[in-house]
């Protein structure tokens, strides 16, 4: 039995994390064909993608970063936003059997799991140790941060899996430098493209703090494997793999962001979706205990983006391998880990520094006031300056998400601390003080139940009436700015026609720029003629909005529009044929 165990033990390693799963995300595992968690939000803009990709790759119709039925006419280049192929499709056969909303939510929760289990992997093939991988895994995996952005419904943002392959693969190059090894070039290649079409975030951050790790780990090491030609060759040949996802990945992105389609910037709304350092420290607000109570003194406006609790088992056994790093076979990974988990603190600090959400502010000395000209200042940190100089940063709208990488290499490092402890334990201690450990980090990062969060996305009843016309007429709602709703893409799932608008949170397209003051002038003579150029062959009113309009019907009708049915607050009008 005890043969038998160990042979398969990556798959009960596997199992555990499906059964912490459903338990860290209770009770969606027993509505994953009805409901989603926290109501009409991105969650609803990933399902639309999902059952996308499904007509894409599944029933032959059109291209995965281009929908030519919304933003209608101009087309949506679906790149305004992060498309993330990598997250998204493994969704795509559970929605073909079960419908696009148990596709999004088996795709988040395989990206608990994966992400689990490869960092489990990684960690017990570097320190050979078991509880340590699984430990690395657990804390990994349902970190503050991840169990934030799935909460939130960051499909594309929750895809955290592939970095422990990627950084296994990296470390592992940076290693061996004395041969070949296809293994781990593959591994680096391959995990590096599918970081990609994940997030663009997220390889943009990766490329960067694969800088530097690379450029820590060859100092510490006093840069001995420059001397190295199989240094160089392993990096060069997994590099050469990663171009073709990269290309695939970044072209439309690249080809977006030169047409002025993705925004830079300012200064002063990146400082605004900056982390503070209690959000390191402190648990996030969802914690069934502490969480109610911190978020009385502590601002979480932005929790969804600055939930980056590290946690005491992880800070503890973090510094414990510090402490004990001249004794490891891994002292410069320790060393290394721990440079990019400061660098990734002071990236995710943003701009200028924050205490509770708000600016800390300096009241510069008298005697230096003349010097600065002013009597007080922000705290300007490493970020002000990479914004204004390295290319694309001020593209990012979250500096806080810097902080990932933070939570990546931390469980690294306490793995390797834990596994130090246990080996001056007997095997009885050891399992005791294992189970006790873990037991601890589920306590630390539990969120409780979901219950009262569960949400059953519906139709509305125009929808249905919509699906039950012929012909393929475009829809557009009014006020034209609900159009932008991630619930309206929901609802053309429902009516399968073209639609004038989106999910433009991010990046508005040029159309929609153009249209968005026009129509708000709506009913008049400008969007009128708008509509008609566009079009549109339904327009859908929710009468409530211009109810204080006592003329509104009257001038619709003057206009050519008459109405074809009402559904609930809902009126649908046409244009009158002649």
């Amino acid at each position: 039995m005890k043969n038998f165990l160990k042979k398969f033990q990556p798959v009960w390693v596997f199992l555990y994390f499906c059964a912490a799963t459903v338990f860290m995300t209770y009770p969606l595992a027993f509505h994953l064909t009805d409901s989603v968690l926290g109501g009409m939000g991105d969650n609803i803009y990933f399902v639309w993608l999902i059952r996308w990709y499904q007509k894409v790759f599944l029933e032959g119709q059109g291209h995965p970063f281009f929908n030519p039925w919304m933003n209608y006419p101009q087309g949506w280049n679906l790149s305004t936003t992060d498309t993330t192929l990598s997250s998204a499709l493994p969704g795509v056969p559970f929605s073909v059997l079960w419908g696009p909303i148990a596709g999004y939510n088996i795709a988040m929760f395989i990206t608990f799991v994966l992400a689990g289990f490869f960092m489990y992997l990684w960690i017990r093939h570097l320190t050979h140790s078991e509880a340590a991988a699984l430990l690395a895994g657990t804390i990994y995996t349902f970190s503050p941060n991840h169990i934030a952005h799935f909460f939130a419904g960051h499909l594309n943002l929750s895809g955290i899996e592939w970095f422990p392959l990627f950084f296994w693969g990296l470390y592992e190059l940076l290693k061996i430098g004395r041969r070949f090894d296809w293994r781990y070039i593959l591994l680096t290649g391959l995990a590096l493209g599918a970081i990609a079409f994940t997030s663009m975030y997220y390889l943009y951050m990766t490329l960067l703090f694969s800088g530097v790790l690379v450029l820590a780990y060859l100092i510490f090491t006093r840069f001995a494997a420059f001397k190295n030609k199989y240094f160089w060759f392993n990096l060069i040949l997994a590099g050469l793999l990663s171009v073709p996802f990269l290309y695939y990945s970044l072209r439309p992105f690249v080809t977006l962001s030169g047409a002025g389609g993705i925004a830079s910037r300012s200064m002063e709304y990146a400082a605004m979706y900056s982390a503070s350092p209690t959000d390191f420290f402190l648990p996030s607000s969802d914690h069934f205990l502490f969480g109610g109570l911190l978020s009385r003194y502590f601002d979480r406006s932005l929790w969804n983006e600055t939930s980056l609790y590290i946690g005491l088992v992880g800070l503890i056994f973090m510094i414990v391998a510090l402490v004990r790093n001249r004794r490891s076979e891994h002292r410069w990974l320790i060393w290394s880990g721990f440079v990019v988990i400061i660098v990734s603190f002071i990236l995710a600090l943003g701009i200028n520094l924050h205490w509770n959400n708000q600016n800390v502010v300096w009241q510069i000395p008298a005697f230096l006031q003349p010097l600065f000209h002013k009597t007080e200042t922000l705290i300007y940190l490493p970020s002000a300056w990479l914004f204004n100089h390295l290319p694309f940063y001020n593209k990012m709208r979250a500096l806080a998400r810097f902080g990932l990488f933070a939570l990546i290499f931390i469980p690294i490092l306490a793995a390797i601390g834990f596994d130090s402890v246990r080996q001056q334990l007997s095997a009885r201690r050891a399992a005791l003080f294992s189970v006790a450990v873990f037991l601890f980090a589920f306590f630390e990062f539990y969120p409780g139940t979901y219950a009262a969060y569960l949400y059953q996305p519906q139709p509305r009843p125009v929808d249905l009436w919509l699906g039950q016309q012929p012909g393929e007429g475009a829809v557009v709602d009014m006020p034209f700015g609900n159009s932008a709703n991630q619930g309206e893409l929901y609802y053309t799932l429902f009516y399968n026609k073209p639609f004038l608008g989106g999910f433009f949170n991010a990046n508005k397209p040029e159309q929609w720029s153009y249209a968005e003051p026009i129509m708000a002038g709506f009913p008049d003579e400008h969007s009128i003629e708008l509509l008609k150029r566009y079009k549109v062959e339904y327009v859908v009113i929710d009468i409530t909005q211009y109810s204080h309009n006592p003329n509104f019907e009257a001038t619709l009708q003057s206009y050519g529009l008459v109405k074809l049915t009402q559904q609930e607050n809902e009126a649908v009008y046409t244009f009158e044929k002649r």
